[in-house]
């Protein structure tokens, strides 16, 4: 029997000119520590343990509590560098005590003044001050005590259970003189914790450390052994399920003996026997350390989680399978940490900026930007998830991932599109330019094309996203339609230019000369025209093959633009022939007039009489129906030969020459003889019309002409006819003789006859009467 010594409320406090130092981990210097005249041990488990209630005597558990225990010992720092210890055995058998003295803890102690009974109801919490890593002990209800009476076993399966699913070391505190005896108190609560292990099987080992106290005489040599034998005997006694019949006892358990003296009646070699147990505790999660199995430990962070699920389905008596709860634990943990990292993504105010700029514009460096912040986000999730189950914690880690990808990808979308769009405005501009400078277009259109190309590439390599794996390609193929479209539209407004370009210069070499040409129509008007659009034609051709040749077509489409131009020449002919030909009768009029109203020298005609008025007509008329000859048909072939001309002449100017050839009117068709109608612009019956009508509406031309010579002739005739000269000598002869007697009247004559001749010339009387008495307006 030993006396517990109860501590009073820990209300002692350091000297003002004292400093709490930590715990050393070395062995020595916590001795000098511990024995240093300042050294408060009560002060320093008040402030470090924080010994928290767990679960209640009646199976409620303090999550509010166990949270705040785990905030104000910094837990969830950890991350797997912790270790949980767990203490079991009878009641009253000092597992409170023993852990104050090996773990600076401050959990209640019985008082032995007032008997024996129950001290620690539930399950206490507390972290062990002074130990690295960090350690977390729990001190259980004892197991046989009469408080919950022989039947009430239920709550000591629960919390034997709950300590060996969540800890790494347990202590059995068992007295020395129960060893070898077979119904010892010991007994059922190691069937206990063996059936729980079983139930229990993870891939880890827990190491059970048996504290035998009050030891004897007897060594500890001789008291192992006994003691393993026992813990062998119990174990083949339990039930097994068939999976499990032959494995061994140490597939289960660490297995440890430790033996301590009475710390009632050898205090001091207790606490020396204690402080030599605490340094087991230092570094117990390296390789061979008391914690060093560390393949089934649940991370720091989500240890409060898994103490609260295992203690619920202990309550509900559901089967366990712990590796599944491991997973479980992770699967939430690892989804919390994913959704705080994810919404501290969306929030991140560099994110923001990021994607409010790219709305409006292309991001230099987007890519890298993107993929420092997505790399600090998934870099924080692996920090704090890290010690998860790897399966659960990866699968969590592409989950957020995705999300991120989803959240980013249209902005990283958008950003494609800027690259694109600016590139391609970029690129419109540059072969403008080139263009500019005179740079053939097929050469500034490849080089253009290769150089924002690569440009392109580049941008788009500049935005790529390293934790994505987008392909970029559709967008660089539909950049490369765009470039490959413009070029199109460019290269067809281009050649649409230079056709145009030249069809102009055609145009105004052909159009005024044709035109000249077929007003002075001859036998030679139509091989003039020939020559001239050969010419032209050539010359025009020549220019723009040259012009073509920096468009490096090939030689069919050159061919086809060639001859497109060539067409175009011979249209503008035969557009200028066939608008002369519906114009024919007036410049047959204008041609009749000018002939016959003009001499040789191209003076206007004096009708004096003189003429042959018969003559000129004939002339005019036979110039003005070769004009209707010539724009009767088109003759732009050497091929192209007819007898137009002889037909007309012979029907319409000599019709008696062609009337013993030819009974039938040859003008009496719709169609020329050797001439298809594709080149026949006045067919015969429209130049019979035609020439009836020249001919009536130059008749009052040659009418007039006719007038004004008969009107010159009767002016220029100033002497009476013979016989009135004869009549005036008969009749006058008295009168003239008279004259003669008397002078006076030949004075009087002679000055009358001055002065009306001076009027005669005065006046031009001799002009204003030269066509007669009325005048005739030509």
């Amino acid at each position: 029997m030993y006396t517990t010594i109860t501590r009073p409320p820990f209300k002692n406090i350091l000297p003002p000119d004292r400093t709490l130092f930590p715990l050393s981990t070395n062995r020595s210097s916590n001795r000098s520590f511990n024995s240093s005249p300042w050294f408060n041990l009560d002060v320093y488990k008040e402030a470090e343990c924080c010994s928290t209630h767990l679960i209640e005597g009646d199976g409620t558990f303090n999550r509010d509590g166990l949270d705040n225990f785990i905030k104000q010992v910094k837990l969830g720092e950890c991350g797997l560098s912790y270790a949980v210890v767990a203490i079991m055995g009878p009641q009253s058998s000092g597992k409170s005590t023993l852990l104050n003295h090996l773990f600076y803890t401050n959990f209640r102690e019985m008082d032995a003044y007032r008997g024996r009974s129950q001290t620690t109801k539930g399950i206490w919490i507390a972290k062990c001050p002074g130990i690295e890593p960090c350690t977390i002990v729990m001190d259980l209800e004892g197991t046989d005590g009469r408080e919950r009476g022989e039947d009430d076993t239920a709550f000591e399966k629960q919390s034997a259970l709950f300590a060996l699913a969540v800890s790494d070391i347990v202590l059995i505190n068992m007295w020395c003189h129960d060893i070898g005896r077979e119904q010892a108190a010991n007994k059922p609560l190691l069937k206990t914790v063996f059936q729980v292990m079983l139930r229990l099987f993870s891939p880890r080992k827990t190491t059970l450390m048996f504290v035998i106290r009050d030891k004897t005489r007897t060594p500890l040599e001789n008291l192992e052994p006994v003691l393993r034998e026992d813990i062998q005997k119990i174990w083949d006694s339990v039930p097994k399920p068939e999976a499990h019949k032959h494995t061994p006892l140490s597939e289960f358990f660490n297995v440890q003996v430790v033996a301590l003296s009475s710390y009632e009646e050898k205090e001091e070699q207790f606490k020396e026997q204690v402080s030599n147990l605490r340094q087991k505790f230092f570094h117990s999660i390296a390789p061979g350390g008391l914690a060093g199995d560390r393949r089934g430990v649940v991370p720091a962070s989500g240890f409060s989680f898994s103490a609260q699920q295992i203690w619920k389905v202990i309550k509900e008596n559901k089967d366990l399978d712990l590796p599944a709860h491991k997973v479980m634990v992770a699967t939430v943990r690892c989804e919390e940490i994913a959704n705080e990292k994810y919404s501290s993504f969306v929030m991140n105010e560099d994110w923001l900026e990021l994607e409010e700029a790219v709305q409006s514009h292309l991001v230099p460096g987007f890519g890298k930007k993107l993929s420092s912040l997505l790399y600090n986000c998934l870099s924080s999730y692996d920090e704090e998830a890290t010690y998860f189950e790897d399966s659960v914690r990866s699968a969590k880690r592409r989950q957020l991932e995705d999300k991120l990808m989803q959240l980013v990808q249209p902005a990283y979308q958008l950003m494609l599109e800027h690259i694109r769009s600016e590139t391609l405005e970029s690129f419109e501009k540059a072969l403008n330019d080139a263009l500019k400078e005179g740079q053939g277009f097929a050469v500034a259109a490849r080089d253009c094309t290769t150089k924002f190309m690569r440009l392109f590439d580049e941008q788009c390599q500049d935005a790529v996203i390293k934790q994505a794996n987008w392909d970029s390609g559709k967008v660089r193929d539909k950049f490369s339609r765009d470039l490959d479209s413009h070029i199109a539209e460019v290269r067809a407004s281009k050649l649409s230019e230079l056709t145009a370009l030249y069809e102009s210069k055609l145009k105004e070499a052909l159009y005024g000369p044709v035109e000249a040409l077929l007003e002075g129509a001859s036998d030679d008007t139509w091989p003039a025209i020939r020559k001239l659009l050969h010419q032209e034609t050539k010359k025009a051709v020549s220019e723009f093959s040259s012009a073509l040749s920096g468009f490096e077509m090939d030689e069919q489409e050159e061919e086809t633009s060639i001859s497109k131009l060539e067409n175009y020449a011979r249209g503008i002919v035969e557009g200028k022939t066939r608008e002369e030909a519906a114009k024919v009768l007036y410049r047959m009029k204008e041609r009749f007039t000018s002939i016959f109203n003009h001499d040789n020298d191209s003076m206007p005609r004096v009708w004096t009489g003189k003429e042959d008025i018969r003559a000129i007509t004939k002339t005019a008329r036979s110039s003005s129906l070769k004009l209707l000859s010539v724009l009767a048909a088109i003759r732009l072939d050497e091929e192209d030969t007819d007898k137009i001309g002889d037909t007309l002449v012979l029907t319409l100017v000599d019709p008696k020459k062609g009337t013993s050839k030819s009974i039938t009117d040859p003008l009496a068709s719709s169609t020329w003889e050797e001439v298809p109608p594709t080149k026949t612009l006045i067919t015969p019956v429209q130049c019979k019309s035609l020439w009836s009508q020249f001919q009536r509406e130059t008749e009052y031309t040659i009418t007039q002409a006719i007038a004004s010579q008969e009107a010159n002739k009767r002016n220029n005739n100033w002497l009476p006819p013979p016989w009135a000269i004869a009549a005036m000598v008969i009749l006058g002869f008295n009168e003239f003789m008279t004259l003669l007697r008397n002078p006076l009247w030949l004075l009087i004559i002679f000055v009358s006859y001055l002065l009306l001749k001076a009027l005669w010339v005065q006046l031009d009387i001799a002009g204003e009467f030269r066509n007669g008495a009325v005048s005739f307006n030509f």
